[in-house]
């Protein structure tokens, strides 16, 4: 299972970093939504590491108060706010990406192909 995990993180994060230094607004966007979900899938991973897994992260009153019968909360708390935040960027993102492309006629970063757009006009 820790393969496909590393896997999954690897190629979420190598897609991401791809993406990134494409030409085009919109492809950098997704870029950074897969390198946040592969560092939300590390996160939530290396939290997992040194506690049992199966077990449930709040304490319980059958069970020993030691770590040993349970899962880290902290990671996942995190994991959880680090989705909320990263749906909220993207679709800021979105907005601002709409807004350049309606004031400059082009979604490309460099903003190049906007004059060979105007010249051809």
């Amino acid at each position: 299972m820790e393969i496909v995990l590393a896997l999954a993180i690897g190629v979420l994060t190598g897609s991401g970093v791809w993406l990134l230094l494409r030409p085009r607004t919109f492809q950098i966007i997704m870029g950074l939504s897969l390198l946040s979900y592969a560092v939300n899938l590390f996160i939530f991973s290396m939290g997992r590491l040194g506690l049992q897994l199966g077990k449930v992260p709040v304490l319980a009153a059958h069970a020993p108060q030691d770590l040993q019968h349970y899962a880290d909360p902290l990671p996942q708390a995190l994991v959880l706010t680090a989705i909320v935040i990263g749906f909220a960027m993207t679709a800021l993102f979105l907005v601002v990406l709409l807004a350049s492309r309606g004031m400059s006629g082009t979604d490309h970063v460099d903003g190049s192909h906007s004059r060979d757009r105007q010249e051809m006009l």
